[in-house]
């Protein structure tokens, strides 16, 4: 299979600018980089998120189901039929997406892989539907996997953990990573809103590394707009 790593390159310099332009108003409306399906733990069928995303109005979005892309392959699939029949209304840019397990400072963190090139060599430990283990498991690992695939390695809600995200994000800095999901409901609330408090905590840290800051709601229901 031939890779195009020239349409993949436009479009990971295409994320990079909308990451640049997250803010707290960003999700879930907006934006949405957090998303799982069936194809994982979730509960949505790709085509019903996807159907979903054009509801809402999202201009951008990642399917991030765990060591799998196959809802965001269903879902690319769709949303190109979708398009060609209804090329007058607006669609979500829809990015490659994946979430993938590591080990850094000794517990397991949870890294958010985007716009990488899904057919490239690579990533294929981390696609097998199941976490991986050994020198695959390693963060820094897990990070030059994403970077070789022409991907964007982000370090999912950073304050969920066994350690403080004090600690980890300049750890995961150190290894590489580009961003940091910044806006997330930790608490669930509804209607969903971004935790003021650790999200400002990890801007600032952001901000320290020079990272990215990223938004998503991490759905496994049936809403979008909803974590659970």
């Amino acid at each position: 299979m031939v890779i195009d790593f020239a349409r993949t390159t436009a479009s990971t310099e295409l994320l990079k600018q909308v990451f640049q332009s997250i803010d707290a108003q960003s999700c879930p409306s907006l934006y949405n980089f957090h998303m799982h399906t069936v194809h994982s733990d979730g509960r949505l069928q790709p085509i019903g998120l996807m159907e979903q995303a054009i509801a809402i109005g999202l201009k951008g979005m990642a399917i991030t189901d765990h060591h799998t892309i196959g809802g965001y392959q269903a879902a690319q699939a769709w949303l190109e039929d979708w398009k060609w029949n209804h090329p007058d209304i607006q669609t979500p840019y829809l990015w490659s997406g994946v979430e993938i397990n590591a080990n850094l400072l000794d517990i397991e963190v949870h890294i958010l892989a985007y716009g990488f090139e899904p057919e490239h060599s690579s990533l294929k430990p981390y696609l097998q539907s199941k976490g991986t283990t050994g020198q695959d498991y390693e963060i820094a690992n897990v990070i030059t996997a994403i970077h070789d695939a022409g991907g964007i390695a982000v370090l999912a809600h950073p304050a969920r953990y066994k350690r403080s995200h004090f600690d980890l994000i300049p750890a995961a800095a150190e290894h590489g990573i580009d961003g940091v999901e910044a806006f997330y409901a930790y608490k669930n609330p509804n209607p969903w809103k971004p935790c003021a408090v650790e999200s400002e905590q990890v801007q600032n840290l952001a901000h320290e590394f020079g990272l990215f800051n990223t938004c998503g709601t991490d759905t496994h229901g049936l809403n979008l707009l909803q974590r659970l």
